[in-house]
């Protein structure tokens, strides 16, 4: 079955397996591959099967997102259904889906309802991903806790998590037990020129899957996360599994436009979605990561004053005063929110204990007027964010998860930031296991129920849900912006990885924006590894609807013609165009503002300086437009002169391209705006490369 460049095979071999092949303009992407189960009850149900029959339809639809990158999404796919009965009794049903796209397939299996088969557990997933050669693999070790290490770049064959895990002593949880499996979305390039994406899309009520690599014969193995016992999911027939992702092109900027996991996912469940709304916000987050402040209003959770009242240790974060300051800096830059952490009581001995009652998220700390700041916040147009870390004690939340939503709603707290710092409680689940993937959707929908928008970090990585749940905005579920502040850091290649890798599956809450980029550690030498500029591309390439602003406002006052480019920049799109993009190496993408004809533009580099060329066809014809360049100064570089930028307009239009130097570890940041007539004729044309060569 094809579609376009891609040819889905599919044929039951001699043992009665089922077996499919992936190609891309007759080039092998997935060689012939097999597929099914082992059941605690059935071992066998991955062979000894019969075809039965085989359905086959095509849909052509379009449908429009709450909110996303493009204003409007083409739903086109050849669909085959085959039918497998095993060839003895009890004779068991299993039938596999495939949708075959312009740009890739997707594949899911579903348990029709059947007498001999109702309550059941899977013990392995067959699957397999049979590569056509020895490919250039982006990963991360398959952890079942954590998506937060930095990305290796290898050669298949080349696959061995142990290192990483072991040295990797700045994640809070590690278990990788599996020295040679990988996360997806796990993204790789052929020595022909073919890139491949292997992911999953709509995982809803089990395991998250990770990939084994068998190094000698370049197959991929389908590796669910277990829960405590070993088990990898209850099910109960009717049933289907998510869908297995393989996307592919000839083009790297392909698989970034790819709409395919989305649309494998549900259409949207909440039928009321006017208050879902896209924002920036600020917050009193990054002054703990940095040391500045603490989490914890005291220093001695075992112990109260003469008064019998906790001890404050004066460094509290989440004060009412400090809180204010951010509320003004937001409402006087018309950023939409403001986000505190460490205002509720029990951070004194909240981590590292696997304890299960820390946080009852209504209780505020002596020096956090919870009124007296939703009241002022209100008064200037801003809203809070609400933060509710779980310390990794999923039980103790879902006890209070209305209590905490009512109290959101009482103090008018549109959005949650959720948090699962730590080991999973109940003790033995993993982050990444069935019990916690339906927990992370029992807080989505528990969310919608009170018109909560929801930012979850460390949960499992996104699938597209966001489709089917559009408050869940966002998600973390990578190695972020963060680990610039208490390790050692992220390399410059980094954010040139995750768009081709973490934000396959949905936006990611990244938290950039850091403008001071050496001198906000007392750990010597530490720095962010990136220029300020890149700081501000960042809102474009690493895309989300809920976007920070997360350094102090002191640094931002610091630098306000930079800031000015932050104030400006959109959070929800009309139009998303690839401009040019190499996974690890560089990414160029413009977005176009929903509802406006503004389009901004933002380019990123590895450890390397280049000249990103970006045409602007894009843009309306017959048209002029101001460009406001943020470049990197001449002389910046993200080792040795980081803040270093320059800023200048220019006049523009769809004939023309941008040519902009972007220095090592460095961006390109650009809002492309409709120009005035005196504009039209006063500004200069772009020169052809900017800033001008020495």
């Amino acid at each position: 079955m094809r579609m376009g460049a891609v040819n889905l095979n599919f044929v039951m071999d001699e043992q009665g397996r089922p077996v499919y092949s992936v190609s891309f303009r007759d080039k092998p992407v997935i060689l012939p591959s097999h597929l099914g189960f082992v059941l605690k009850e059935d071992s066998s149900f991955y062979h000894d099967f019969e075809l039965t029959g085989t359905d086959k339809k095509s849909v052509d639809e379009t449908w429009q997102p709450v909110w996303g990158e493009t204003r409007e999404i083409r739903n086109h796919y050849m669909e085959l259904r085959v039918h497998l009965r095993q060839k003895k009794s009890p004779h068991r049903l299993l039938d596999i889906v495939f949708r075959v796209f312009d740009e890739g397939v997707g594949f899911r299996y579903e348990f029709p309802r059947q007498p001999d088969l109702k309550y059941f557990i899977v013990s392995d997933e067959r699957t397999e991903f049979s590569l056509a050669g020895d490919h250039k693999t982006f990963w991360i070790p398959g952890d079942f806790d954590t998506n937060e290490y930095a990305y290796a770049t290898t050669k298949i064959s080349e696959v061995d998590n142990r290192v990483m895990v072991d040295t990797s002593t700045a994640i809070a949880v590690r278990v990788a037990p599996d020295p040679y499996a990988v996360q997806t979305p796990l993204m790789m390039k052929t020595r022909d020129g073919l890139y491949i994406n292997i992911h999953e899309a709509a995982l809803v009520n089990y395991p998250a899957m990770q990939l084994h690599v068998n190094r000698a014969t370049l197959q991929l193995t389908a590796s669910l996360v277990p829960d405590a016992v070993g088990n990898k999911a209850y099910l109960h027939a009717p049933f289907q599994t998510p869908w297995r992702t393989i996307i592919v092109s000839d083009r790297a900027a392909n698989i970034l436009a790819s709409k395919m996991i989305l649309n494998l996912n549900e259409p949207s469940m909440i039928k009321n979605t006017a208050w879902i709304k896209p924002t920036k916000f600020v917050g009193v987050w990054w002054e703990m990561q940095t040391g500045k402040s603490t989490w914890n209003y005291s220093d001695f959770p075992d112990s109260v004053g003469a008064d019998g009242k906790p001890i404050p240790n004066g460094r509290h974060g989440a004060n009412t005063e400090n809180v204010k300051r951010y509320i003004d800096f937001a409402a006087k830059n018309g950023i939409g929110a403001v986000l505190v952490e460490g205002w509720n009581t029990g951070w004194e001995d909240w981590f590292g204990n696997w304890k299960e009652n820390v946080f009852d998220f209504v209780t505020p700390y002596p020096d956090f007027d919870v009124r007296e700041i939703s009241s002022y916040a209100a008064a200037r147009g801003v809203t809070m964010i609400m933060h509710n870390e779980t310390s990794g004690s999923a039980t103790n939340y879902e006890r209070q998860m209305d209590t905490a939503f009512r109290f959101m709603n009482r103090f008018g707290y549109r959005s949650v930031k959720t948090g699962y710092v730590g080991r999973i409680i109940p003790r033995g689940e993993h982050h990444d296991g069935q019990w916690m993937i339906n927990h992370y959707l029992r807080v989505a929908q528990k969310a919608a129920a009170y018109q909560v928008m929801l930012d979850a970090h460390e949960p499992v990585r996104p699938t597209g849900l966001q489709r089917t749940y559009p408050n869940w905005l966002a998600c973390e579920a990578a190695r972020g912006n963060e680990y610039n502040a208490f390790s050692n850091g992220n390399a410059p290649e980094h954010e040139t990885i995750l768009p081709f890798t973490r934000l396959m599956g949905g936006p990611m809450d990244y938290t950039p924006g850091i403008f001071k980029i050496k001198g906000y550690s007392s750990t010597p030498g530490r720095q962010i590894h990136t220029t300020l500029v890149k700081q501000l591309a960042l809102y474009v390439t690493l895309y989300s609807p809920l976007q920070m602003a997360a350094d102090f406002p002191e640094n931002y006052e610091a630098h306000p013609d930079a800031f000015q480019f932050i104030r400006d920049v959109a959070v929800d799109w009309d139009d998303t165009r690839i401009l040019e993009a190499e996974p690890g190496s560089y990414v160029s993408i413009a977005r176009k503002e929903k509802g406006r004809d503004n389009w901004f533009i933002g380019s990123v580099t590895n450890e390397s300086g280049r000249i990103a060329v970006m045409p602007l066809d894009f843009l309306d014809k017959d048209r002029k437009y101001v460009a406001t360049i943020y470049a990197d100064a001449r002389n910046a570089d993200w080792k040795t002169n980081p803040e270093a930028y320059t800023i200048k307009q220019f006049l523009v239009d769809s004939q023309g391209q941008l040519s902009i130097a972007i220095a090592p570890g460095g961006g390109a940041a650009v809002s492309v705006v409709p120009a005035s007539a005196e504009q039209a004729k006063k500004l200069e044309r772009f020169p052809k490369i900017f800033p001008a060569e020495k």
